[in-house]
């Protein structure tokens, strides 16, 4: 690998990247701002009111002269019940923040327009502009279905963006003498998902804007077309993509519906033809998730990031490239056992930026377009995004002991200087507690990376209470992430180590890794997790009699399976939004390719060795053999891990007479996102732990 590969990928120049010492203290002596909370930390730990309390930082971007980063932060109120994002310019030393809006409502997808000298953001679904100091704000689109996020053409004439359309039959549409009958009647599958009744899809448009004047007429690239741009849940405008010149767009789209949606992750890259308003198929025969498309900046090329088995929604991210005239396609990763996210040319269109995790680390890496590889970001972090403009690069980046910050980035070396400090004066208060990366040897003798983590203050001569921390996912690393719900710095407060070891199943290390689990839950990871938490439970700092497990999602499962199998190893556990049955999941839930790859196919096929060990190994049939209290919480708006499974568990515990309880949240899904609901997780999540651990 080449050293100059890192400037040749993200910079022709070197980053004014040092923030001055007389700059970094005019940051932080700035006074508080307004929709800042201010937040006295007494005992100088975190607690579940400080948690909420951190301002969220996202959507950086820098401006076209590369002189100042536009980004938006997220202040919640637990009073209040809810966030409010507002909008922050900063000069690119760190000098001279200014919080640019102060509205009660948020404001979103900011992006600079007019060379820096103007801003164009989202508020209440509707394209506004104001100037770069946050002055004369004026709406200019007014669309009647709201939109959701919007993308600008490199000339800013143009806007694409992606609204809700109705999906399925209101009852009215059918029986139009019955306006107050609420039935949902149902005739395919994907009739839900995730959190909510399909009964919109997002759609994209495009239209003509003008900035001193209003948007124009919007058109609708999958006009009379059943199918949704971007995927729900998680996809949003990454998946949308404008040629340099303004004449192409690039959206990721599976254009499947009903069974043949709910049992398939064959996406495809469309190129959209803004004159002509032909579209043609990029990836035809490419069977997996094709996603996140990028135009190179002279227009010749197109890069994506590509899944290659239909049904496998965990399989390697590669990065791909394609001649769009040729339609030549080069698979740039073949010969990189990890995946690439996020890919960002360089603006000689020779070399491409991406996110990549690995082994328990997500950093910025760049590869040339003949496949010259190099890791430019280093350090025990997580970049989460990054953005380009003028030879210089910025980056969110995040970890354990801290939440999202805005970084520059030299990519010569490496280096990276905060400039954000949106956080600074809640954790000049606060100590936390180390997080130090170990290697474990597995059953199978292979190497673990397992994360520990330490209580503030840390006492080697103390004994500690610990909990094993049982990942979710499956297929998610557990890397330096920051978690507003399981956050480890606050496990970390209340005077527990965490173990949470990267168990068989997550990316980051080699597909052979990621992969052994598919058709194996309550094997080998299983054993993984005896690993970690028995090795831990040696050192003379842990007390191996106040042991617990916890964990949501297939975290939750793994609880629900330990509880039967830990053989006395635990005195609690925590299980939230967890399977419990495995046969009632496969047919209660609504991603059937996940169910079918994962678990092996449907119960009922008795032929089936792998689908039969994956229900031979679910937790309900090792309820016979539960000992130990366990407290149980579930959203019932989950429809990914339906509540009946929750519901289940604690019947069970409850009728066996194991110490058990149990919290539900009717309006929350398979997250826990409202201020209020979070505070309160944690309380009776350490409540209960400390019943059981240490009283």
């Amino acid at each position: 690998m080449n050293k100059s590969i890192g400037t040749m990928i993200m910079a022709a120049t070197v980053f004014m990247g040092a923030c001055t010492q007389e700059s970094q203290q005019k940051t932080e002596q700035q006074a508080p701002l307004i929709g800042r909370p201010e937040v006295k930390v007494p005992n100088g730990v975190m607690t579940p009111e400080i948690l909420q309390s951190l301002a969220r930082v996202s959507g950086a971007q820098l401006s076209p002269d590369g002189t100042k980063v536009l980004y938006g932060v997220t202040f919640m109120s637990i009073e209040q019940n809810k966030g409010n994002r507002e909008l922050f310019v900063v000069d690119i030393d760190g000098s001279n923040k200014k919080q640019i809006t102060h509205t009660p409502q948020s404001e979103q997808n900011a992006v600079w327009i007019k060379g820096g000298e103007q801003i164009a953001f989202l508020l209440g679904g509707q394209i506004w502009v104001m100037n770069a100091d946050g002055s004369n704000r004026r709406q200019v689109s007014d669309y009647a279905g709201g939109i959701n996020e919007f993308l600008l053409s490199p000339d800013e004439t143009q806007v694409l963006f992606h609204s809700d359309i109705q999906y399925a039959k209101k009852v009215t549409d059918v029986y139009p003498d019955l306006p107050k009958a609420s039935g949902r009647m149902i005739d395919d599958l994907m009739y839900k998902h995730w959190d909510e009744w399909v009964e919109t899809i997002p759609h994209p448009y495009v239209a003509p804007i003008s900035w001193t004047g209003t948007m124009g007429e919007a058109k609708d690239l999958l006009e009379g077309e059943p199918y949704e741009a971007p995927m729900k849940p998680h996809n949003g405008i990454e998946d949308f993509a404008w040629s340099p010149d303004g004449k192409l767009i690039a959206y990721a789209c599976r254009k499947k519906t009903g069974v043949a949606y709910t049992l398939s992750t064959n996406s495809d890259i469309y190129i959209y033809n803004v004159e002509t308003k032909e579209t043609r198929n990029l990836t035809e025969g490419m069977m997996g998730y094709d996603t996140q498309p990028a135009f190179s900046p002279d227009g010749r090329m197109i890069a994506w990031v590509s899944q290659e088995r239909d049904g496998y929604e965990s399989d390697k991210h590669r990065l791909f490239v394609a001649d769009l005239s040729t339609g030549e396609k080069t698979y740039l990763t073949s010969d990189f056992d990890y995946n690439a996210d996020s890919p960002t040319w360089h603006p000689n269109s020779q070399a491409i930026g991406f996110i990549c995790a690995r082994e328990g680390l997500n950093h910025i890496w760049g590869i040339s377009l003949n496949k010259e590889l190099m890791q430019i970001t280093k350090g025990q972090y997580d970049y989460t995004s990054m953005h380009t403009s003028a030879g210089k690069l910025i980056a969110t980046r995040q970890s354990m002991m801290k939440p999202t910050e805005v970084f520059v980035i030299d990519p010569s070396t490496g280096e990276a200087t905060e400039i954000s400090f949106e956080n600074k004066a809640i954790y000049d208060q606060l100590t936390t507690g180390e997080s130090v990366a170990r290697w474990i040897k597995t059953t199978d003798g292979k190497e673990m990376l397992t994360w520990v983590i330490y209580p503030p203050n840390f006492d080697p001569n103390k004994k500690y209470p610990a909990l094993l921390y049982c990942v979710g996912g499956p297929q998610n690393m557990i890397s330096q992430g920051f978690s507003y719900r399981w956050n480890f710095q606050i496990m970390a407060a209340n005077d527990y180590i965490i173990v949470a070891p990267n168990r068989r199943g997550l990316p980051g290390f080699g597909q052979e890794w990621l992969e052994q689990i598919s058709g194996d839950y309550g094997g080998q990871n299983m054993k993984d997790y005896f690993s970690a938490i028995d090795e831990l439970a040696k050192e003379p700092y842990v007390d191996e009699t106040r042991l617990g497990a916890v964990g949501a999602s297939y975290g939750g499962f793994s609880v629900y399976w330990l509880a039967g199998n830990h053989n006395k190893r635990f005195k609690a556990f925590v299980a939230h939004a967890g399977m419990f049955n495995m046969e009632q999941q496969y047919l209660e839930t609504e991603e059937m390719w996940f169910a079918n790859w994962d678990m092996g196919g449907p119960y009922w096929e008795k032929d089936n060795k792998i689908a039969q060990r994956t229900y031979a190994n679910s937790p309900h049939r090792f309820v016979d053999k539960w000992d130990t209290p366990i407290l149980v919480t579930h959203g019932e708006l989950d429809y990914r891990v339906p509540i009946s499974h929750g519901l289940a568990a604690f019947n069970a515990a409850k009728l066996r007479g194991i110490p058990a309880e149990m919290l539900v949240y009717p309006d929350e899904n398979h997250w826990i996102l409202s201020p209020q609901n979070g505070v309160q997780f944690q309380r009776v999540f350490f409540g209960w732990l400390d019943r059981w651990l240490k009283e």
